[in-house]
């Protein structure tokens, strides 16, 4: 049986350990967030580090890319550990990271040959992944520097990252205004809310890139983690990661998570579609669609710890990715080598190549428009 967030923090205090030590907040909220120096980029620019805890949780985020650098829950006995993949210097973000940790646009996930027609006009992106465009271009949102404030609103504290994306930039038309809203809640919950305008018609697709281990960072393989994500289809690919357009259906396939089994259990089946991927880097579409509000989604769980993340969002997609690129070149937060499967990414999206795919939910934001959309990450041990 699981026990609740509030439980495992009056296990630790009972151990011991005191309100700050576990990241606890009194009834009125978690303590204002903390700003420092985490290093400065090439041209001198000054990446900052801020570190907030609530409810049980403690996050670190860097100002460049809006990067969560570091995010620490309770085991099942109270002990924390990093689940999140990150580097220790700023060095390593700017000439290595695969998007650890990372706010992700303009737009999340592939776009074929870089290109797609808006109210036709034709448009080139940057080319960054092969012949297609990949989370942005070759500067996304992850590569900047973003204004960051922090603030403390009754029982919950957080950050809030602004970036103004000129009009051209990376190849997107419209200057957009982007405003992204980290909060963790009185529970140890964290809610990421995104907003965007613009002043052009323009496609719009904003995610986080959070690599997770339940078990801890650099402690090794995900694959005995268990998942449940609630699709009764998923979008396959061609060879460069495209969907085809095809909406499938997971049953008899690996990608059948609906009930819950282990990450790994199905990994190496000879299916063509896990060739592509040199494992799982696919969306899932999912079956509550576009909602006003969030709604459960996936759910993960480390047996080992007992530690838990339940997602919820308002968008449509959920992009599962296995960690399949991690090749032993990257040493992490914790001094140790990231491996093939060591982490994975549960991204909340719309479709990937949603531009130049009619039947695939729109991505487009026009002017007068607000884009919003939300996604909450709910701990427990």
């Amino acid at each position: 049986m699981e026990t609740s967030r509030r439980t495992v923090i009056a296990a630790a205090a009972a151990a011991g350990l005191t309100a700050a030590t576990i990241g606890t907040a009194h009834a009125a909220g978690g303590s204002k967030p903390v700003r420092e120096l985490f290093g400065k980029l090439a041209d001198g620019t000054k990446v900052h580090r801020w570190s907030l805890a609530n409810g049980g949780t403690r996050l670190k985020v860097l100002s460049y890319g809006g990067i969560v650098q570091s995010l620490e829950i309770p085991d099942r006995h109270g002990r924390y550990r990093n689940v999140s993949l990150g580097f220790d210097n700023i060095d390593d973000y700017v000439a290595k990271t695969p998007y650890f940790g990372a706010l992700i646009g303009r737009y999340g996930n592939r776009i074929g040959k870089g290109q797609f027609t808006l109210d036709g006009t034709s448009h080139q992106l940057s080319v960054n992944d092969g012949v297609n465009s990949l989370h942005g271009g070759a500067k996304g949102f992850d590569k900047h520097v973003w204004d960051v404030e922090g603030f403390t609103s009754g029982s919950d504290v957080g950050l809030v990252l602004h970036y103004t994306s000129i009009d051209g930039e990376m190849g997107y038309p419209g200057t957009l205004r982007a405003k992204v809203t980290y909060t963790l809640t009185r529970n140890g919950d964290w809610r990421i809310d995104y907003e965007a305008t613009t002043d052009k018609a323009t496609v719009v697709n904003l995610t986080s890139h959070v690599y997770w281990n339940l078990a801890g960072e650099g402690s090794g393989s995900i694959y005995d983690h268990e998942l449940e994500i609630a699709a009764s289809r998923y979008t396959p690919v061609d060879s460069g990661l495209i969907p085809t357009g095809e909406l499938a259906k997971v049953a008899g396939t690996p990608f059948d998570f609906r009930r819950t089994k282990t990450v790994g259990r199905d990994i190496r089946v000879a299916h063509q579609q896990l060739l592509y991927g040199k494992g799982i880097d696919h969306n899932w579409v999912l079956d509550k669609g576009i909602t006003a509000r969030p709604e459960r989604v996936a759910t993960l769980r480390d047996p080992s710890s007992g530690r838990t993340l339940t997602i919820a969002s308002n968008e449509p997609g959920l992009q599962f990715y296995s960690g399949n690129f991690l090749d032993g070149t990257l040493v992490g937060t914790g001094g140790h080598i990231y491996r093939q499967g060591d982490a994975l990414c549960l991204e909340t999206q719309h479709f990937p190549d949603s531009p130049n795919q009619p039947s695939f939910p729109s991505t487009v934001l026009r002017p007068g428009q607000t884009y919003r959309t939300s996604t909450v990450h709910s701990f427990g041990a």
